[in-house]
């Protein structure tokens, strides 16, 4: 069986020379290269047989999230890994748009990076655990965030109305509107959160912190 040939790119000289000897024991991988920082590794990716770039995001000279576009660039078939410490909300969502095919930590488990880097090389994409519960968490932010956006300041006046239990009939008191204007509101509402009818609406309100 052909090894599948690795390139790392790490600043740490000595974390690197450990990986290195990691993987080549592993006897899937040959690591063909090996540099301090992507300036370097540009020269030398699209010279070599490489099919998957472990690259790093925290280096003095450029970031590895950076350098992802132009190694595609130098071998447009080539697989991107990021290894490393970072677990900032920046760094893994810059690293994923632009085209990382995985995002795995520096204190994952050998067996679990060797199977990592296996995906990746199967064309399946691959994210530490810590890192998915966290791109979770963010999809669900922006998803929060665009709700909120949709609705107009009348719209969320008329929610918080509902909210208190107030009626058609209150609300059109409250607000200074007619009650066919606050049942247009209303329908609007429901629409944009998707929702079926006003006590869900409350509830949805309630979740992404209207009130």
């Amino acid at each position: 069986m052909e090894k599948i040939k690795l390139f790392l790119v790490d600043d740490h000289s000595l974390f690197r020379r450990g990986l290195k000897n990691l993987l080549n024991e592993m006897g899937e991988f040959e690591v063909v290269g090996e540099v301090s920082n992507p300036l370097e590794a540009f020269n030398l990716v699209g010279k070599l047989e490489v099919d998957i770039v472990l690259l790093d995001v925290n280096m003095p000279e450029m970031n590895g999230v950076q350098a992802i576009q132009q190694l595609r660039k130098l071998n447009p078939a080539i697989r991107i890994l990021m290894l490393t410490i970072s677990q900032d909300n920046q760094d893994l969502i810059g690293a994923i748009n632009n085209g990382a095919n995985g995002y795995v930590l520096k204190n994952t488990e050998p067996e679990i990076l060797k199977n990592s880097i296996l995906q990746v090389y199967n064309g399946n994409s691959v994210l530490s655990p810590e890192i998915t519960t966290e791109i979770l968490n963010t999809i669900r932010r922006t998803q929060q965030d665009k709700t909120k956006n949709i609705l107009t300041e009348r719209e969320i006046d008329v929610l918080r109305c509902l909210a208190k239990g107030n009626t058609t009939s209150n609300i059109s008191n409250i607000l200074f509107i007619s009650e066919n204007t606050v049942k247009t509101h209303i329908r609007h509402i429901m629409e944009k959160m998707e929702v079926k009818n006003r006590a869900e609406a409350v509830a949805k309100g309630a979740q992404l912190g209207f009130f």
